[in-house]
């Protein structure tokens, strides 16, 4: 039976769709509305409010923790300041990604990681010889994630805190509508927006606060549905859908490092050793066998496909994320992991992983598409993602 989130009492009444997810054993939301449209309107162009609790969190903390956490993320944690977050991989032996989340530094020995799958075991093997200790405090941290080009100004009728003053992915300890929280300036829509950390007791309280004076801002709840819409349109990739996790697959087809997923950046081989790091430094040197890239679909090709059947042009109304085929010059190059119709900039989008050959912006490929029960293909262009990335998320 799934588990409730501290906000259950508020999102439960407002989720007139009354479609829900299992996500890390509790209930979340695909959409409030009986549509999901106008809860992804709202993170473009206002606010949406989403309940991120189940995301597994843990504090890592001891005079051992950011030699522990530099043990086993690709980030270099030494260089992480105290009130910074660092998104980061992990890897296995082998530098295949096991799972990516971010990570916060709190204090001097206090650290917050998140993640999509359990890690508790994985982190306390790693321990072994360091004075550190991990802590699953999953369900003692609620988490809201306010994203959405009025969230600065909606926040900023809650606190006294000078909110520009908060840069990118940095956090603070704020009191927001008289509550202690932690703030920070992050997010999974690649918008401007912010993700509220708060005990349990006082979940209801912040959810009402924002939510009243959200009306100015006219503020949505937001579920799922909306959020993979604007992460693909963002070009964030998604566990389960764009990669797995090396621990849930047998073969190694299946599995990613960080360079194939477009991650090189976050790998750092010039710090001390860390998990995986002899197999990166291999790949670094010889090359990888994939690149994740952007596609942009032709809506002339596949125009003309729906016209082949006497249909007019339809698009997705929502995202996609079970793997098509992708080829080029009669040869499979590769595959589109997830997708979505991108109704803010008026373009079917796609993230891809192709041989690396094909992955030059600009390279024309065919993805496969279905209708009626037939197999056809479509053109497309390779590009660089973020499909979208406004100035105002940094900013």
């Amino acid at each position: 039976m799934p588990r409730r989130t501290a906000f259950y009492s508020r999102t439960s009444a407002l989720c007139e769709s009354q479609s829900w997810q299992e996500w890390s054993g509790f209930l979340s939301a695909n959409q409030y509305e009986l549509t999901h449209t106008h809860e992804y309107y709202a993170i473009r162009t206002a606010a949406a409010l989403f309940d991120v609790s189940p995301l597994y969190k843990y504090h890592v903390y001891g005079r051992g923790a950011a030699r522990l956490l530099n043990r086993v993320v690709t980030r270099d944690v030494s260089q992480c300041a105290v009130g910074q977050v660092m998104y980061t991989p992990w890897c296995d032996d082998e530098g295949k990604v096991i799972d990516d989340g971010t990570l916060a530094r709190l204090d001097d020995t206090l650290f917050r990681l998140t993640a999509a799958d359990p890690t508790l075991r994985w982190l306390e093997d790693n321990a072994l010889g360091l004075d550190a200790r991990v802590e699953d405090v999953t369900e003692s941290l609620a988490a809201l994630s306010l994203q959405g080009p009025t969230s600065r100004d909606l926040l900023s009728c809650l606190t006294d805190y000078e909110l520009r003053e908060l840069k990118y992915f940095r956090l603070a300890l704020i009191s927001l509508a008289g509550v202690p929280v932690t703030l920070s300036r992050t997010g999974f829509t690649g918008d401007l927006g912010y993700e509220i950390w708060i005990e349990p007791q006082h979940a209801e309280t912040i959810w009402d606060a924002l939510l009243d004076v959200g009306q100015r801002y006219r503020l949505r709840a937001a579920g799922n549905l909306a959020l993979d819409m604007a992460r693909i349109e963002a070009g964030l990739l998604l566990i389960a859908a764009d990669f797995n996790s090396s621990k849930k697959v047998m073969f190694e087809i299946q599995k990613s490092t960080p360079f194939e997923l477009g991650l090189g950046w976050t790998v750092k081989l010039n710090k001390d050793n860390f998990v995986g790091k002899a197999a990166l430094k291999r790949e670094a040197q010889q090359g990888s066998a994939w690149a994740t890239v952007g596609l942009e679909i032709q809506l002339p090709s596949l125009e003309s496909v729906y016209r082949s059947f006497g249909m007019p042009l339809q698009l997705p109304d929502r995202s996609w994320t079970s793997a098509v085929p992708v080829y080029a010059t009669g040869r499979h190059i590769g595959k589109a992991t997830s997708g979505t119709w991108s109704p803010l900039l008026k373009k079917y989008i796609a993230l891809a992983r192709l041989k690396p050959a094909y992955g030059k912006p600009g390279t024309r490929v065919w993805m496969e598409v279905t209708v009626e029960a037939h197999r056809k293909y479509v053109e497309a262009l390779v590009v660089e993602t973020p499909f979208f990335e406004p100035e105002r998320k940094k900013n």
